[in-house]
């Protein structure tokens, strides 16, 4: 079992180990002898680290009398990091391996247990609030106090780069097309309906987000802007721990929020699970305005202006459990089991206004429309980690299933009135039932292989086969005369099939002493059908493409590093876009699919100098070819406007981000974020030539204090400038946070209090204009709200360093839609 740790460490160790450089070859030897309470330690992990950058050059494993020796070490200076399980981790002092010092004994190593028996006191370790690695951007989600009563979605919006449109999408660094990932494993979700799920997520479940930009060959290569993993809490404690979390906000609506994370460790067995429960209650106002033009003429024939008061009232329950099994020092079993079920109600009551040209009232329509939605989703994980050798090869497996299921019941009614407020003469009221079924079924299996090999270089292998099937049977009806009339022109079952395969190799080593690099390449195989079972329509997809992905780092002196990377990915159509059946907001908005949707491609490039390990600055280029977005396309003639999604153009973008982490005092952290960046969206859209772009920059920024006895308070927010998003110009807009937090109990207990957009200034403008289509809009909601929560956690055991095995299934859960109260 300690083996087992212990290589299980030094894997996380040589991960890094390509950050290193090479040095001429000499035979060096480094040995010691490792001792706790006066004996041996058996299967510590050494790690002999280059003193000037802390870079791994060669690991080690102590034997059964707790000595261990490195041997064919080159010239330099040096010291030793030695992690054992129950153990704090232990630095030796810098030493030189020289001509004339060929060897080096490293004397007295006794290692301090990591903790006591932890039922009288809880250890609470601080960590920093944004973390940068070579590879990815960590937020630590704690260490925010106005994280507080948040949702995933709301502690996303102020990560550094990451903005959230009026629609709930994800953009990273201004670019749409984000996969997100839990523990390790897809969402399956996209869109309103991911939206949906992260709201739905409290923040006390969180532990970190990681943001990758430009993902290595290893993962898939869905997501145009990049792949960000939200990380759930899991402690790593033998014996039993946890912790239990009660909250409270108040905006104009009540909101509260409750979970528990539970974890037992003893002997081969390592039991794990957590669960929440939320009860969310929100407003939104939406105010549109929208100029009906001849396409010929270019006239106006009629102007609307469209108010809407939205409701939503959200309720979610969900639960985990987990089963590790360590069955020897080599092999390693586990399964996950996750559910969830949802319910909301989601209201709209809208007037809109038609008038003439000159703007002279004609009539006014008034829409209600009523949603009542249940979402159940089910999945399950089986791991297996089997190490090959002592060098650390292994090979891992996962066997994922997902099962998503919707219901969502639909009522829209329209009565109609003239300018005067009487009835419209010839128009009577209509109502419209809809039932908006959906199920979606997802297999997967994923093998990797890792060798490390001589010198600091690493190869990854694997393969990755996934099936999906999504079955959505959209059923209208119509109320005439107090009598229900199927609507077969609106509704429709669309059958959806798919299967991708993928392979991957990826290699990475020191080139020189100051150069290191990373090379892979991805293929993958889609094969998908397509059957509207309605009319009878049915398409293939059946293409092949190559993903390559390469990494070069370069180490001017320890305090500047120079990173290149590129890397080409795919961003494929929702599911549920692919389905041409209609939802409808009001008797002239709907929302359409595109079955002739084809996927995205993008070309990313960034340049990243970090100096000192605080300050980040990158440069980025993406292009992306058929870009799939949100096109508003009109009938004139009827009054309607709807949305689909298309692949109406090109898009270029470059940018420059800069991100900065340092102490002002000892009580004071600060960091700031700063994105510039242009995109610009070209193409043909409804017949016509548009060109639209914008330079548009963002910035996030955290200040943080910590005072005696436990207290801390933050200031946080963000703010970003005009932006393009499609064919959508968006106005500015921002947010200020507030929050307070007191550690008590003997740190078993936190108390935290925010308010979040304090300020109230987190109002979304915005314009589209373009060939015949003319509209604004205004949307605010409840974003002012203020929180309170309290933690009480609690432990029996000591500090463990074994890092629990996570799903492997991929890109295709994040392409599901699986119904949204909005």
């Amino acid at each position: 079992m300690k083996k087992l740790v212990a290589m299980l460490t030094g894997l996380g160790i040589l991960s890094f180990a390509f950050v290193g450089h090479a040095q001429t070859a000499q035979n060096g030897k480094v040995s010691g002898t490792i001792t706790a309470s006066q004996k041996a330690v058996e299967s510590a992990s050494v790690g002999l680290l280059r003193a000037k950058d802390s870079a791994v050059v060669k690991l080690a494993v102590s034997d059964k009398l707790g000595q261990f020796e490195v041997d064919n070490v080159k010239t330099g200076k040096y010291l030793v990091a030695i992690q054992a399980v129950g153990h704090a981790k232990y630095y030796s002092e810098v030493f030189d391996i020289s001509n004339t010092q060929s060897s080096y004994k490293i004397r007295d190593i006794q290692l301090l247990a990591a903790s006591k028996v932890l039922s009288g006191v809880t250890v609470t370790a601080s960590k920093p609030l944004i973390e940068q690695k070579i590879d990815r951007t960590v937020i630590n989600v704690e260490a925010s106090v106005t994280n507080t009563g948040s949702n995933a979605l709301e502690v996303l919006e102020k990560s550094p780069g990451i903005s959230i449109d009026k629609d709930g999408n994800i953009s990273l660094k201004g670019k749409q097309g984000v996969q997100v990932f839990v523990d390790g494993r897809p969402t399956y979700l996209s869109g309103q309906d991911l939206a949906n799920m992260l709201r739905n997520m409290q923040s006390s479940q969180l532990d970190q987000l990681e943001i990758m930009t430009n993902p290595p060959a290893k993962y898939d290569a869905a997501g145009n802007s990049g792949i960000i993993n939200i990380k759930t809490k899991k402690n790593k404690q033998v014996g039993y721990n946890g912790s239990v979390t009660a909250g409270y906000g108040q905006g104009v609506y009540p909101k509260t929020n409750e979970s528990v994370n539970m974890n037992y460790r003893a002997g081969k067995i390592n039991l794990f699970g957590n669960g929440s429960y939320s009860n969310r209650e929100r407003y939104q106002t939406l105010s549109i305005q929208r100029k009906f033009i001849d396409a010929v003429s270019k006239d106006v024939r009629s102007n609307f202006d469209q108010q809407n008061n939205l409701k939503n009232n959200d309720e979610s329950l969900s639960g985990k459990i987990g089963l590790d099994y360590f069955v020897s020092k080599k092999t390693t079993l586990g399964i996950v089991l996750n559910g969830s079920k949802s319910t909301g109600e989601f209201t709209s009551r809208g007037a809109i206004n038609i008038s003439d040209p000159n703007y002279m009232l004609l009539s006014q329509t008034r829409a209600a429309s009523d949603n009542n939605q249940t979402w159940k989703n089910f999945s399950t994980n089986f791991n297996i980690r089997q190490l090959l050798d002592t060098t650390g090869s292994e090979i891992t497996a996962d066997f994922d299933y997902i099962k998503y299921k919707s219901v969502n019941g639909q009522t829209v009614t329209n009565s109609y009135f003239n300018a005067t407020g009487g009835p419209l003469a010839g128009s009577k009221p209509d109502t419209l039932l809809g039932s908006l079924p959906q199920d979606i079924a997802i297999y997967s299996i994923k093998v990797d292989y890792l060798k490390p090999l001589k010198n600091g270089a690493r190869f990854e292998a694997g393969f990755k086969s996934s099936f999906v099937k999504t079955d959505n049977n959209a059923w209208y009806d119509s109320l005439k005369n107090n009598s229900v009339v199927h609507d077969f022109g609106r509704s429709n079952h669309f059958v959806y099939d798919e299967n991708i395969n993928a392979a991957y190799v990826n290699y990475s080593r020191p080139i020189s002493k100051k150069i290191s690099g990373q090379f892979g390449l991805r293929m993958e195989h889609t094969h998908s059908n397509g059957n509207q079972i309605t009319t009878g329509i049915v398409f293939k997809r059946d293409y092949v493409q190559l993903f390559p992905t390469a990494y070069l780092q370069y180490q001017a002196n320890p305090k500047n590093v120079y990173v290149l990377n590129y890397g080409k990915r795919i961003s494929r159509p929702d599911y549920e876009s692919l389905n041409p059946f209609v939802t409808f907001l009001d008797r002239y908005t709907y929302q359409q699919g595109n079955p002739n949707l084809q996927p995205q491609f993008s070309h990313n490039i960034e340049l990243t100098h970090t100096y000192n390990n605080f300050l980040t600055t990158t440069l980025n280029y993406t292009k992306t070819t058929d870009i799939i977005q949100d096109v508003l396309e009109q009938n004139t003639s009827r009054n309607e406007s709807y949305i689909k999604k298309s692949n109406i153009a090109n898009q270029r973008q470059y940018g420059i981000s800069v991100n900065a982490f340092f102490p002002l005092t000892k009580w004071w952290t600060s960091n700031i974020y700063a994105n510039v960046f242009n995109n610009e969206f070209s193409g043909i859209v409804n017949g016509d030539q548009v060109t639209v772009g914008a330079t548009t920059g963002m910035t996030n920024i955290t200040e943080q204090f910590k005072f005696n006895k436990g207290w801390g308070a933050e200031i946080s927010g963000f703010y970003r400038t005009e932006a393009v998003e499609g064919i959508f110009r968006i106005k500015g807009f921002g947010m200020m946070n507030l929050g307070l937090s007191k550690q008590m109990m003997k740190n078993k207990g936190s108390l935290k209090i925010s308010v979040r957009d304090v300020l109230f200034t987190q109002k979304i403008k915005g314009e589209s204009k373009y060939s015949n289509i003319d509209a604004k809009f205004q949307q605010f909601g409840e974003s002012r709200v203020a929180n309170i929560s309290f933690t009480y956690r609690f432990s029996k055991g000591k500090v463990n360093n074994t890092q629990r095995k996570r799903g492997g299934a991929n890109e295709e859960a994040s392409r599901v839609k699986a119904g949204d109260s909005q």
